[in-house]
C-alpha cells in the first residue's frame, strides 16, 4: 500500500484543491513525533489552523492511520505502525529488487540523456567524475521509473585545443608510440604545448599559437598528412576514455563526435533568417533576438559566416531527435554553460521545433580540490585514473588490514566496488548546484556520510541475517506477528521503509540524485541505532523473526538505493 497516495486521497476527497498542489504540499515533517506526514492548510482559506481543525473533522480515519492531529496551520497523519510494518516489510519481501519503483504508466518517456562531453585532447579528470556520477545516477533513476533511456555522449574533437596536442606531439614526439594509456600521452603533450605557449608569450612571441591555428586550417581543408595525425592521435585518447568508463562502470548508446557534424547547423540558421525569426546586423552577423524570454540576443553565425557552438547544438538537438523522437532531452553539463542552454532552448523554441520545451539542462557545480581550482593548461588537473588508482589503493589497504585471509582477487575487487563507492558516492550527495570539494580521504571514511559507510551497514545487515540462519531462523517459513516491533528504533525504520518509494519518485521527477543520497544516509544511520539498542538474535522466538524481517527489509532496500546511484552493496566489507 503506497500510505502517501492513501493520505493525497483522503485530502482530495475532503478539499477542493487540485491533487497536483496536495502532492506538492504533502510532506515527511523533520520530526517524527509531529507525525509520518503534514499537510499544511494555508490554501484552505480563512485561518489556516481553523482550517486544519475543519478538516480534521470531516476526514474519517481510515485503519492504516492511528490518529490525525492538528498542530498549528499543519494537519499531520500518524501511520498505524503494526499496519505500516506489516504492509510495507511484506512489500520489500516481494517486490525485491523492485521496491520503489513507479507502478504509474502515465508518465513513462523516451529520453535522451547527454553526459560525460569530453575533448579529446587530455584524459576525463575530477570534473567529468562528478558528470559521470550525475549522468549515471539520473539514467538508473529513470530507467528504474520505467523510462525507456538512451544515454549519449558528445565527443569533441576537433578545434584549436586538438590541434595544439597535435602540434606538440609533431614538434617533440618524433613519432613516439604509446608508452602508457593514450588518452595520458596525448594529454601529456597538451600540457607541453601550454608550457612553450607560455614561456613564448612571456617573450612577446605566439608563434606556437600561430602554428597551431594554421593547423586547424588544414585540418579544415583536409589535409591528409594531418588528417591523418588526428586519426591517429584521436584514436588512442578515445581507447583511453573507454578503459575509464568501463572501470567506472557507464557505457553510451551512441557517441556524437564534433568532428562529423560542425559544419551542420548554418542551414538552420539560414532557414531562419529566410522566415524573419533571426536578423544581420551591420557586420552581417546573424544573431536571434531573445528579448521576449528575458536573455541577451545571441549570435549564431559570425559575419563571416563561420559558426559558433550554438550554431552547432541547433544540427545536434535536430540529429538527436530525428535519431530517437524523444520526449525528454538532458543535458548534463557544468554551470558554466547555464546561458548557452537557456538561449539554445529559446532558439529552438523561436524556430517552432517540436521538440523545444523538453529540453532540460541539468547543471552542476564545479569540483575543487582542497588545494583550489584545477586548470588543464598548466597541468595541474587530476585525471579521472589518477583519482581512482589512489581511492582504490587506499581502499585495498583497509581492507587487507581488516581481512587477512582474502584473495588477491576478491581483495582487488572489493577495493575497485569500495573506490567506486566512494566517490560516486561523493560525487551525488549533495545538491548538484553546488559546487564542491573533493577530499579522497574523506571520502573513503567508513564512519562519515559516505558510500563505505552505506556499503559498510548493508554488509551488517547481511552478517546479522546469516548470524540468525545459523540460529535457526529460516527466512520466510513462518508469520511474522509485526506487532513485536514497538520500540522507537524500530518504528523509525518502518517509516524510513516505507518513504522509499516517494524518495525515488523525488529524485527521479525532479532530477536529485542527493535525495537518494540523503536517504540512504538516515536509513543508514537509523538501521545502526538500532542495532545497538535492539538484540535481534535472542531466544524470544517470535521477537527474533520480526526484527529479522526488519533487517531484511533494511538491507534489500540499501542495495535498492546504492543500485540507483551505481554502487555495488557489498555483502561482506
Amino acid at each position: 500500500m503506497d500510505f502517501r497516495e492513501k493520505i493525497i486521497d483522503l485530502l482530495s476527497k475532503e478539499t477542493k484543491l487540485p491533487r497536483e498542489d496536495i502532492e506538492r504540499m504533502l510532506s515527511v515533517p523533520p520530526d517524527p513525533k509531529l507525525g509520518d506526514y503534514a499537510f499544511p492548510c494555508f490554501k484552505l482559506g480563512g485561518n489556516p489552523r481553523d482550517a486544519a481543525l475543519q478538516l480534521q473533522q470531516k476526514i474519517k480515519i481510515p485503519s492504516f492511520l492511528s490518529r490525525i492531529e492538528v498542530a498549528g496551520p499543519y494537519l499531520n497523519f500518524f501511520l498505524t505502525k503494526s499496519f505500516l510494518a506489516e504492509e510495507t516489510l511484506a512489500l520489500i519481501k516481494k517486490q525485491k529488487d523492485n521496491y520503489g519503483k513507479s507502478k504509474s504508466s502515465k508518465s513513462k518517456q523516451n529520453v535522451v540523456l547527454e553526459y560525460c562531453g569530453p575533448n579529446t585532447n587530455k584524459p576525463l579528470h575530477l570534473g567529468h567524475i562528478r558528470n559521470m556520477a550525475l549522468g549515471n545516477a539520473i539514467y538508473h533513476l529513470l530507467r528504474f521509473q520505467g523510462n525507456t533511456i538512451h544515454p549519449v555522449n558528445i565527443v569533441n574533437d576537433r578545434g584549436i585545443h586538438i590541434c595544439q596536442s597535435m602540434l606538440a606531439y609533431q614538434k617533440w614526439g618524433k613519432n613516439k608510440q604509446l608508452d602508457k594509456k593514450g588518452d595520458h600521452f596525448v594529454g601529456d603533450y597538451y600540457v607541453m604545448f601550454a608550457q612553450a605557449a607560455k614561456k613564448e608569450a612571456e617573450k612577446n612571441k605566439e608563434d606556437l599559437k600561430k602554428e597551431a591555428q594554421e593547423m586547424l586550417l588544414k585540418w579544415e581543408l583536409n589535409d591528409q598528412k594531418i588528417r591523418a595525425l588526428w586519426k591517429k592521435m584521436n584514436g588512442w585518447v578515445l581507447k583511453g576514455f573507454a578503459q575509464t568508463y568501463k572501470r567506472f562502470g557507464i557505457s553510451f548508446e551512441k557517441e556524437y563526435f564534433e568532428s562529423s557534424y560542425y559544419q551542420h547547423g548554418k542551414e538552420i540558421v539560414y532557414d531562419g533568417l529566410r522566415k524573419g525569426v533571426f536578423e544581420k546586423d551591420h557586420t552581417e552577423a546573424v544573431s536571434a533576438p531573445l528579448e521576449k524570454y528575458g536573455l541577451p540576443n545571441k549570435v549564431l553565425l559570425r559575419g563571416n559566416e563561420t559558426s559558433l557552438y550554438i550554431t552547432q547544438d541547433l544540427h545536434l538537438a535536430q540529429l538527436r531527435y530525428d535519431d530517437y523522437n524523444f520526449d525528454r532531452l538532458i543535458y548534463v553539463v557544468a554551470s558554466e554553460q547555464q546561458l548557452h542552454f537557456k538561449q539554445l532552448f529559446a532558439v529552438l523554441d523561436l524556430l517552432h521545433k517540436p521538440y523545444a520545451k523538453n529540453m532540460y539542462h541539468l547543471s552542476y557545480g564545479m569540483v575543487h580540490l582542497p588545494t583550489g581550482r584545477m586548470k588543464s593548461r598548466e597541468g595541474t588537473v587530476i585525471d579521472a585514473d589518477d583519482i581512482m588508482d589512489e581511492v582504490s589503493a587506499l581502499a585495498e589497504k583497509e581492507v587487507r588490514s581488516r581481512y587477512q585471509k582474502l584473495s588477491e582477487k576478491e581483495i582487488k575487487h572489493r577495493a575497485e566496488a569500495i573506490m567506486l563507492a566512494a566517490i560516486k558516492f561523493f560525487m551525488v550527495k549533495t545538491d548538484a548546484v553546488r559546487d564542491i570539494v573533493f577530499n579522497p580521504e574523506e571520502s573513503l571514511n567508513f564512519e562519515g556520510e559516505t558510500g563505505p559507510y552505506l556499503q559498510y551497514t548493508h554488509a551488517r545487515a547481511c552478517s546479522v541475517l546469516e548470524k540468525a540462519q545459523r540460529k535457526g531462523q529460516r527466512k520466510g517459513q513462518q508469520r511474522i506477528d509485526y506487532s513485536q516491533l514497538q520500540e522507537q528504533s524500530e518504528l523509525r525504520l518502518i517509516t524510513l521503509l516505507s518513504q522509499f518509494p516517494s524518495a525515488v519518485e523525488d529524485a527521479a521527477v525532479h532530477y536529485r540524485p542527493h535525495v537518494i543520497g540523503r536517504y540512504l544516509l538516515d536509513l543508514a544511520q537509523a538501521f545502526n541505532e538500532f542495532y545497538h539498542s535492539c538484540q535481534v538474535i535472542s531466544e524470544e522466538k517470535k521477537k527474533m523473526a520480526a526484527r529479522c524481517a526488519l533487517v531484511d527489509g533494511v538491507r534489500q532496500v540499501l542495495a535498492n538505493g546504492l543500485s540507483l546511484l551505481g554502487i555495488e552493496a557489498l555483502n561482506e566489507m
